[in-house]
């Protein structure tokens, strides 16, 4: 396997034996079959730069050709179990942008909805079967989905100037469109998405939370339905010098969640 790099001014070219370079990229050889353990241990950035780009030969056997076809997307219980881990980060945090501002806190409301807006970009993209990437490229990326435009909208409003009063409603609609999205994809019975007030709280909230229970119960796999729903392991890290070493991560989804085997 040739691999040629380009950053700058800087150019090289690597030769690798395609099962060593799989394993130090992902921590696991995919031509032998990928556990759930396996996917989820493994950085969605890992898998768009394996399964992207462009390849000018693929030697006689198209053995790189397979193995991006087996990298394609996630298998559906997996996908399931992130995307409800997705919206249980959501269902955490959503409430936190108006208990803020009723504080009188519109910078800490404001860092809370940044973090919504990238947990909401990052379920969109899986949504529509894209991995999501990196920081750098996770907005430009999002914004070619086909229908990125509400959400990109209400984020934009909900991180723009005014008071929380003015910013609500773009959280609103983004949290309602990702949410109608996630019932387009059917990877579960559907549910309402429409936003109700937060308790007896002056604001509005998706309860994402229930996103989260019925994808988790159309989970067929009995040992992932029960995994804790942390989720891939770019879900819940976000050190740069650990998802770019695939040892470390794995090491640290086995530390988080057990066995390496398995689901």
């Amino acid at each position: 396997l040739g691999t040629v790099r380009a950053d700058g001014d800087r150019h090289g070219v690597t030769v690798d034996e395609l099962g060593g370079w799989l394993r130090e990229r992902l921590g696991a050889d995919p031509r032998t079959g990928l556990t759930a353990a396996d996917w989820l241990a493994t950085p969605t950035q890992r898998l768009a730069e394996l399964t992207g780009g462009a390849v000018f030969h693929d030697g006689l056997d198209g053995a790189l050709t397979d193995v991006r076809a087996r990298l394609a997307w996630y298998p559906d219980d997996v996908w399931r179990y992130v995307l409800a881990s997705g919206w249980q980060r959501v269902a955490q945090a959503e409430h936190l942008a108006g208990r803020c501002a009723e504080v009188g806190d519109d910078l800490g409301s404001r860092v809370v909805v940044a973090g919504l807006a990238r947990d909401l970009m990052r379920l969109g993209l899986l949504l529509h079967r894209r991995w999501p990437p990196y920081a750098k490229w996770l907005g430009t990326v999002f914004a070619t989905l086909p229908d990125a435009a509400p959400v990109v909208d209400g984020l934009a409003a909900a991180l723009g100037p005014g008071d929380w009063a003015a910013r609500e409603p773009g959280l609103v609609r983004a949290l309602e469109t990702v949410a109608g999205w996630t019932n387009d994809a059917a990877p579960a019975p559907p549910v309402d998405p429409s936003a109700r007030p937060f308790h007896d709280r002056p604001f509005l909230v998706l309860h994402a939370c229930r996103f989260v229970e019925t994808l988790r119960a159309a989970i067929t796999d009995p040992q992932l339905r029960d995994r804790p729903p942390v989720g891939a392991v770019d879900q819940y890290v976000d050190s740069v010098d650990v998802l770019t070493h695939a040892d470390r991560a794995r090491r640290v989804a086995v530390a988080v969640v057990g066995s390496p085997t398995g689901a």
